[in-house]
């Protein structure tokens, strides 16, 4: 037996609830020869009769009456199937993979999804924690969707890099140690120093600072999550080179000094992602909100 037709469904279950050929006919803007042939070809392919007609009137036999009953929960199904895949094309509905470092989830994201929650319910981002080159490596690949990462970052076909963020570096120092009111790299390079992972783009960023005043310092321990690192600091531990953020607040001006670095360093972040064109609706969306938290 042949499928059932959902357009031939539907007429007859206008028909169970006006009464009549004509009426189901203009209710459905159907001629109404159409509408007959609806019910002849339902009831042969099903088989059964399924409704009875009167001289003035239709009425639905048994059989078409549980037809009926089933047929509107079938129809509402496939209403909300063909408005799932709505949602999903222009972006309402879908799962986002999104790739960035601890710092910036921490920090920078919360308000991002909090927007995005609020327009757009319906999108989930799913979160990874990665580092800038592992986020690009992936989106090249096709297992991630959005990146936001330090840049510049090296030209991959397909992807899209567009700057997002700035945020000038500091020098976090511990609350007991005498220290300059602007922190050169001659001073910090005599410290003990903790800094971020070798593999990431934040030490090659502090490096660089360095190496450009003729310094290149080791540090006593490298680790990737800034609220270690500021507690450390806090501590006494060493010295650390880190973005000024929202969440550098009063509480952390209490713990640790926070000076600024001379010659100013600033860190910049972008949002990287596939071309236009290869992108789903959803993704589009956070690629949208996420652009009204850029800093111009």
């Amino acid at each position: 037996m042949r499928q059932l037709n959902l357009d031939q469904l539907r007429t007859l279950i206008a028909i169970a609830d006006l009464g009549t050929f004509s009426a189901a006919a203009q209710a459905l803007h159907l001629a109404q020869p159409t509408v007959s042939l609806h019910i002849s070809e339902l009831e042969s392919r099903l088989g059964a009769t399924l409704v009875a007609r009167g001289s003035r009137s239709v009425t639905v036999t048994p059989a078409g009456a549980a037809l009926v009953e089933r047929g509107r929960r079938l129809l509402r199904d496939a209403d909300e199937a063909v408005e799932a895949v709505h949602r999903q094309a222009e972006g309402r509905l879908g799962r986002v993979r999104l790739g960035t470092s601890t710092g910036v989830v921490i920090d920078l994201l919360p308000q991002v999804l909090e927007a995005l929650q609020a327009s757009h319910p319906g999108i989930d981002v799913e979160v990874s924690i990665l580092g800038s080159a592992d986020a690009m490596a992936r989106l090249a690949q096709g297992t991630l969707d959005i990146g936001l990462v330090a840049v510049p970052q090296p030209p991959l076909r397909g992807l899209v890099v567009t700057p997002w963020r700035s945020q000038p570096m500091m020098a976090f120092v511990p609350p007991k140690w005498k220290a300059p009111r602007r922190v050169s790299p001659a001073w910090l390079a005599a410290q003990p120093l903790i800094f971020n992972d070798a593999r990431t783009h934040m030490y090659r960023l502090a490096m660089e600072w360095f190496a450009n005043a003729g310094h290149a310092p080791r540090a006593r321990i490298e680790l990737n999550y800034d609220v270690a690192i500021r507690g450390l600091v806090a501590a006494g531990y060493g010295a650390a080179m880190l973005p000024l953020t929202p969440s550098t607040d009063a509480s952390w001006h209490e713990r640790v000094q926070i000076l600024p670095l001379s010659p100013p360093l600033t860190r910049r972040l972008g949002i990287a992602h596939r071309d236009k064109g290869a992108m789903d609706g959803a993704t589009e969306r956070v690629v949208e909100t996420l652009t009204r938290f850029r800093q111009r």
